[in-house]
């Protein structure tokens, strides 16, 4: 029998990026679990930020999301930066722009690994560093009327 480390799906895959997008429409879980099923792949883990209602304190009533037309160049070369560092098997990231309620989603981020542990840990990667590193924009308005721009980097 075979090491463990020796079985090729022990490995990152040779082109683990599935799906990278920004889009104005519904965000859908489903789309972003299915792009990254990977037989070899002993742990999935997804990320979903979702509009919440509050932020520092206030009410949000609505926000909206912009972008800068390098956003969905800049997640694949993030995206390509977390396959690099971890085994991914499988990597898909979408984030929304337009105008979104309370409870919409905004981002979807899943990565599957041989293991849990680097899914997790890969997951946790993709969405912070696209967090802090693509150009999106949010602009919050809140229930008093006053409103904020919150910048992505």
């Amino acid at each position: 029998m075979a090491a463990i480390d020796e079985h090729p799906g022990e490995h990152a895959a040779q082109d683990p990026i599935k799906l990278i997008a920004v889009r104005d429409t519904a965000l859908s879980l489903d789309e972003v679990f299915k792009a990254v099923g990977d037989d070899a792949a002993g742990g999935t883990a997804l990320f979903v930020g979702t509009v919440r209602n509050h932020d520092g304190g206030a009410d949000v009533a609505a926000l909206g999301y912009s972008c800068h037309p390098s956003a969905e160049a800049e997640m694949r070369r993030i995206a390509e930066k977390v396959a690099a560092e971890y085994p991914v098997r499988a990597l898909a990231a979408v984030h929304r722009i337009g105008d979104l309620g309370i409870g919409d989603l905004a981002v979807v981020v899943a990565v599957s690994c041989p293991h849990r542990a680097a899914a997790f840990e890969a997951c946790r990667k993709l969405i912070d560093d696209l967090k802090h590193e693509v150009p999106i924009w949010k602009h919050q308005r809140f229930s008093d009327g006053t409103d904020e721009w919150v910048g992505a980097c």
